[in-house]
């Protein structure tokens, strides 16, 4: 029954405006609810949600991922308001122009201020 349902992504923060102006103003998702410990975004059929937290995540997985059509149209998109994807060169991944060849998809990560990463990805 799950299955049907929306989910809602939840990310530590640990300053809601930092997350506002991250979520809101940098990756223009609406808001769609708020109060003094949450702020919900929009993002296609999901809300993402940053929730206030002291110590934030202590996460360096990714936390969420989008799927998009063309990541490099949304990587231009990105550097448009300053956000970089990361560049990473390991045993595991290694990317070019911010963008990694994970077999199935092409991936690229971006962080926010309270140091969640978040995948942008397009099936191959």
């Amino acid at each position: 029954m799950l299955g049907t349902h929306p989910i809602d992504v939840v990310l530590l923060v640990k300053d809601l405006e930092h997350a506002r102006e991250f979520y809101g103003e940098k990756l223009q998702l609406a808001i769609v609810d708020e109060d003094d410990s949450t702020i919900a975004f929009q993002t296609g059929a999901t809300r993402l949600k940053a929730s206030l937290s002291t110590t934030g995540t202590k996460d360096t997985q990714t936390q969420a991922s989008w799927r998009v059509d063309d990541l490099e149209a949304e990587i231009a998109w990105l550097h448009e308001r300053g956000i970089e994807p990361e560049e990473y060169d390991t045993d595991e991944i290694t990317t070019v122009s911010g963008i990694a060849d994970q077999g199935s998809a092409w991936v690229a990560w971006i962080t926010d201020p309270d140091g969640n990463v978040l995948g942008v990805e397009q099936a191959k």
